[in-house]
């Protein structure tokens, strides 16, 4: 099939601009009426509130001491390697992260 290059091209603003005003709000209506179908079962068993009991779960990783190539950052308090310390004022140590 030939196509003619001459012609004027057109887009999908084009066509939209000669939709009816019934059109548009019908296909507004269709927008605003789809629904999520959520199950509140599936959504609640996932849901954990702060300060919930959680005496009688198990931890499924194993837990390791701070090791001697490893320190506390003084800032996020979390354990990170020694090739990760940046600044150290006093006794305190920073990680990358916190000292930059």
């Amino acid at each position: 099939m030939a196509t003619d290059y001459d012609a004027p091209r057109r887009n999908e603003a084009d066509e939209l601009g000669e939709d009816s005003l019934e059109e548009l709000k019908a296909r507004r209506a269709e927008a605003q009426s789809a629904s999520v179908d959520v199950d509140e079962t599936d959504f609640n068993e996932n849901l954990e509130l702060p300060g919930a009991d959680l005496s009688g779960e198990e931890l499924t990783v194993r837990v390791l001491p701070k090791q001697e190539d490893e320190f506390t950052c003084s800032r996020c308090f979390l354990v990170q390697h020694r090739s990760r310390l940046a600044a150290t004022k006093g006794d305190q140590l920073y990680c990358r992260d916190c000292a930059a």
